[in-house]
Formats: C-alpha cells, sequence, structure tokens
C-alpha cells in the first residue's frame, strides 16, 4: 500500500501580523515547518509532498530536499492549494495524510497512530478529533448522530440544527431575562466540551482525487476548505471514522502569536522532561531552554535561566551555569560554564569557563583550560592546560598547552582590511597588557614582560621586552608647588 503525506504550507493568517508565513516562525529555537517535517519523515512514508507558496521559496530553502514540493499560493483556498498534489498523487492506491505545516506539536506517534486506525476501519477518511479545549482553540466542531458516528463538520459561528434548533429563544427570555446574544453565548459555552476538529486526516488516496474533481472552485460560496471534503465524502455515503485526542495543545494550528508562546512552554515541558527522565539535572523547568535537537549526558546540571539551542552535544558531568546561552556547540565530560555565551565552540573535559566570558566560533579547547571573567575568544585553539584568566581578547590564534595569557593581554588580528594570525608555543607566560601584533609567532617557554608590545617573533627558552623604560624624577612634584 501506498503511503503518502502531505504537508500545506502556505498559510499566511491575518492574526499573526507579520510579513512572512505561518510555518516560517519559530518555537523552540525551529521554524515550524522544520518540526511538522521532522515528525512526518520518521512515518518512512513512500511520498511527502509540501505545498509551498509559489512566490516564496524561503520555505524550500529551509526543508530542502526532505520532500517533493507542489507550488501552491498565500492567496488562494486550502483546496486550492490541496489540488495542486494532485500530479503527485495521482495513479496512486493506498492513502494520503494531510497535515498543516502550522502545527509543530504533532507527533510521529499520533499520526502514525491515526494512519494505522484508518487502516484497520477500512475507511474512506479518517479525522483527528480533539475532545478538550476551550473554543479559543476550535475553529470548527465535530456533530455525531445519535450512536456517536460522524455526522458533519461544521465551521466555528455557523451552528446548525444540531444546537439552534433546540433554542427558544422567546421562551428563556420570558423565564430567565437573557438576550438572545447571552443565549448565544451560554451555548457557545457548552461547545467547549463538543469534539473539535484538529485539522489532520487521512483519506484514501484515490477517493481524495476524486473529491478535488468534484470540487467547483469557482464557486465562492463555500469555504473551499477540506471539512467540505469530508462533508461531501459523508453525503456520498462514505465511511468516515474519527480518532480522538486528549491533548487538544498537540495538532493546534499556529494562527496568532499567543498561540507560538502555548507551543513553546508545551514543547518546551516535554524537552525538559526527556532530558529529566534520562538522568540530567534541570534545576528550574519554568526557566531553563532546551532545543529539540540538543544532546545532554548524564549526572549533567543545568542551572536556572540556562539556554541551550542548536545542535549542541553537552557529555556528562557538566554543570551549565545560570543564564548561559550555548548553540552549536560541544562541551565534553567534567566542563563548567559559569554566566556564558557559548557559540560554535568546542570545550574539553574539565573546562572551566567564565563567569562572564563570550566563547565565539572557531573556539576550540583541550582538556582543563580556563577561560576566566570577561575573557573573548574567536577561531583560537588553546591546548591542554592554557589558562586565560581575565579581561582579554584571544582572536585567531594558538595557544599552547600550560600557556598563561595574563590579565589584559590580547592578540591584535586586524589591521582594518585582513586578518593575521598568532601563534603562542607551550609552557609561556604572556604578562599583562601585552599586545601580540599578528602576524606574530612566540615559541616554548618564553616569558613576555608585562605591558610589552610585540610585533616580531619571539624564539623558544626567550624573554622579551618591548615597553619604555621607567623614568623617576625624585621630588619633581614637590617643586611645582
Amino acid at each position: 500500500m501506498q503511503k503518502n503525506a502531505v504537508i500545506l504550507a502556505t498559510d499566511k493568517s491575518e492574526k499573526m501580523k507579520s510579513k512572512k508565513q505561518d510555518v516560517l516562525h519559530k518555537v523552540a529555537g525551529k521554524t515550524m515547518i522544520e518540526h511538522v517535517v521532522g515528525q512526518v519523515k520518521q512515518l518512512e512514508l513512500d511520498n511527502i509532498v509540501t505545498v509551498v507558496d509559489k512566490e516564496d521559496d524561503k520555505v524550500q530553502e529551509i526543508v530542502q530536499d526532505a520532500c517533493l514540493y507542489a507550488q501552491g499560493s498565500s492567496n488562494d483556498n486550502v483546496l486550492s492549494n490541496l489540488n495542486e498534489t494532485k500530479a503527485n498523487l495521482k495513479d496512486q492506491s493506498g492513502m494520503t495524510l494531510i497535515v498543516s505545516g502550522n502545527a509543530p506539536l504533532l507527533t510521529k506517534e499520533t499520526l502514525k497512530a491515526m494512519m494505522a486506525f484508518h487502516e484497520q476501519e477500512e475507511s474512506d477518511a479518517t479525522i483527528l478529533t480533539t475532545v478538550s479545549g476551550t473554543t479559543e482553540y476550535k475553529t470548527r466542531y465535530v456533530y455525531r448522530d445519535e450512536h456517536g458516528m460522524f455526522e458533519a463538520i461544521k465551521p466555528v459561528g455557523k451552528r446548525d440544527a444540531f444546537y439552534q434548533s433546540e433554542v427558544d429563544y422567546d421562551e428563556i427570555e420570558d423565564e430567565l431575562g437573557l438576550s438572545q446574544d447571552e443565549v448565544d453565548a451560554y451555548v457557545d459555552l457548552g461547545l467547549d466540551e463538543e469534539d473539535g476538529d484538529a485539522g489532520v486526516y487521512v483519506f484514501n488516496t484515490e477517493k481524495l482525487i476524486e473529491l478535488l474533481e468534484q470540487v467547483n472552485f469557482d464557486n465562492e460560496t463555500h469555504e473551499c476548505d477540506i471539512y467540505e471534503l469530508v462533508n461531501n465524502l459523508k453525503d456520498k455515503d462514505g465511511k468516515v471514522s474519527t480518532m480522538d485526542i486528549d491533548d487538544f495543545l498537540e495538532p493546534l494550528n499556529i494562527t496568532q502569536r499567543s498561540f507560538i508562546g502555548l507551543a513553546e512552554k508545551e514543547l518546551q515541558l516535554r524537552i525538559n522532561h526527556y532530558h529529566l527522565n534520562n538522568g540530567v539535572t534541570i534545576v528550574d523547568t519554568d526557566t531553563t531552554y532546551i532545543g529539540p535537537d540538543v544532546t545532554i549526558g548524564m549526572d549533567t546540571i543545568i542551572e536556572p535561566g540556562a539556554k541551550i539551542m542548536g545542535q549542541t552535544v553537552i557529555g556528562e558531568d557538566v554543570v551549565i551555569g545560570q543564564y548561559s546561552e550555548i548553540t552549536n556547540s560541544e562541551i565534553k565530560d567534567g566542563a563548567q560554564i559559569k554566566h556564558s555565551v557559548v557559540t560554535d565552540a568546542i570545550i574539553g573535559e574539565k573546562s572551566k569557563i567564565g563567569p562572564f566570558a563570550q566563547l565565539r566560533p572557531g573556539t576550540n579547547l583541550g582538556q582543563e583550560v580556563k577561560i576566566g571573567n570577561f575573557v573573548e575568544t574567536k577561531k583560537a585553539t588553546l591546548d591542554d592546560g592554557a589558562k586565560v584568566s581575565h579581561l582579554s581578547y584571544i582572536g585567531d590564534a594558538e595557544i599552547g598547552a600550560r600557556t598563561n595569557i595574563g590579565c589584559g593581554s590580547i592578540t591584535v588580528n586586524y589591521d582594518g582590511v585582513n586578518k593575521f594570525k598568532t601563534i603562542v608555543g607551550k609552557d609561556a607566560f604572556i604578562g599583562c597588557n601585552t599586545n601580540l601584533v599578528a602576524p606574530v609567532s612566540v615559541g616554548d617557554n618564553t616569558l613576555i614582560a608585562a605591558g610589552s608590545t610585540i610585533t616580531d617573533d619571539v624564539p623558544q627558552d626567550s624573554l622579551a621586552l618591548a615597553r619604555s623604560r621607567q623614568t623617576t624624577k625624585d621630588g619633581y612634584l614637590k617643586d611645582r608647588k
């Protein structure tokens, strides 16, 4: 059986108040479309087709070759965009899953279960329904007959005879003194308990193509939404099944900014609990932000306010201190990071960083390296045991093992046009407030006197001084008084 998926990625909600498509907004550090494609790919389907805006290729730039593409438009209705996938689905038997690209909380487990349920029930269509949540999160309701079987899907604001015909407005107004608007509000409150259409569907592929070919896209009187296909199928005595999900947030389509906050909290809760269940201590889960692709080893401690994003890999027995921010970096076993920013860097075993250090892209630290307070590194390699303890900038540099860089020392790597490299050997001692003007090389076991500006290479086992000799005029100020 051929199994397909269609991801609709053209929505641009007015409520979002944004220049970009909904699916390009980020949740937990990744765009919503990346979350959805990532889950769908794990279903190991035969085809994944993403409908993208033909006038905006940003979605394709992000997703790249993870799926096939159909050209839709953010100005078209849902069915028109879905109709663009027929060429990818035509002449294929089996089933097709349809999801929105702005539903980042959907899990592969739910989608897999839904497709299995559809196959088991031998249905023509299966819809995912939410059984909890308030009307704020529901845009369509699922109505059932007296036996609990699917009857129809109706959008919010279009209550049909299932409810409206049961309401005697005149009688209620006479007995309770309620206006029609107040009665409607009461009925809406009751709908909180009704099932919502979650916006996730599975169709028999041939039936889906047949339904799409029957749509009159020039008719402006209908909604042109997928639920109309389901209702049409039911009217033609097709079998429509429903699969309930208790978590109303999981299939939530993010169509406004407040929903981004909901999704962020929910996804972060899942991520944090995953790490807690795998031996990581997170001191305060409410203030700790960990990206979905982060790996963390056992017995690592994450303190409050930490933010760890991207493809970061953290080893065992690591301490990530308060308000540290780590992105796309490798932190090896036993390292400690206090209140620092680390980006695209490698930190060796038992190294100590911070507080208030910034490790920029290209930093590579060996074992037991110390990077102290107010130190910045960039494209710098520091071998085992090297120390840069205070107020220094080390950029475009190689620092040897056990070398000590004194307070206030910097590598002068930029001449206004080009950048040059500084090389310092092992067991060197660079005195405070030293300027190493690149390109320059300092050999092993050397001593650079404090306050020096080094412009020439220094051979190993040497002492280098490059500063003005001190002159003291005894009694000078006494004579001026």
